[in-house]
Parts: structure tokens; C-alpha cells; sequence
């Protein structure tokens, strides 16, 4: 991509997302959608705030790392982005246990992440090769 072009994430409603960017901006997008209908109490609003935190860091990273100067630092953004995938699976696991929400919602998130965790994960294993 060239530095004056601006990467658009639209999708038509058929189309599955195959890039791995365009996959996890549809993620945090799901993830924003989930807690903005998501009605909960004070005590649960950080756990709310960190999910959206670590949903949206796994794009953020991953785009950030395409930008990356090396390939030490690509790997280090896509590193960080697994990280972040692995914490939106733990605030996931814990709002399910804890509240009265939708829980197909949470199992299909839930199952996304685990899904963007391996393929992040199969793409800093084979960076090593």
C-alpha cells in the first residue's frame, strides 16, 4: 500500500474477512457493539472498559506492526497483539461467569479470539523460520 492510500475496512455483508487486519478490525468492531448493548452495574464497568481495551489492541497492533521498520519490530507488534488477544479471552471468560448476559454473544466471541490467538500466534512461529 502506498503511504497516500488509506486502507478502508468496508466489506460487503457476504464477504468473510480473510486478512488477518481486516479480521480483527471486525472483531473490535463486534467487541464495541457487545458492551455498547450491554446493560451492567458500576462494579462491572472496568471489566467492560478492559475488554474494549484489549479487543481493539489486537488490531491496533497488528496494523501498527505493518508499519514496523523491521522485522523485529513487526514481530514484536504481532507479539503484543496475541497478548491482547489472550486478555480479551480472560474479561470474556469473566463477564460470562459473572453477569446475565448473552452467552451465545460471548461463546462466539470468545471462539473469534481463540481463532485470531492461533493465527497470530502461527504467523510469530513461522516468522522464527
Amino acid at each position: 500500500m502506498k503511504s497516500t492510500e488509506i486502507e478502508t475496512f468496508e466489506l460487503n455483508e457476504e464477504e468473510k474477512p480473510y486478512s488477518i487486519r481486516h479480521r480483527c478490525y471486525y472483531f473490535s468492531k463486534e467487541i464495541i457493539l457487545f458492551v455498547k448493548d450491554c446493560k451492567y452495574d458500576k462494579v462491572y464497568g472496568s471489566l467492560f472498559d478492559q475488554l474494549v481495551r484489549s479487543a481493539t489492541s489486537v488490531g491496533a497492533n497488528v496494523v501498527e506492526g505493518k508499519a514496523g521498520s523491521s522485522k523485529k519490530d513487526w514481530r514484536k507488534f504481532l507479539i503484543i497483539a496475541l497478548k491482547s488477544a489472550n486478555e480479551t479471552k480472560y474479561w470474556l471468560c469473566l463477564i460470562r461467569d459473572t453477569m446475565e448476559v448473552n452467552k451465545l454473544k460471548i461463546t462466539e466471541l470468545l471462539q473469534e479470539a481463540d481463532e485470531l490467538s492461533r493465527i497470530i500466534a502461527r504467523i510469530v512461529i513461522n516468522s522464527d523460520k
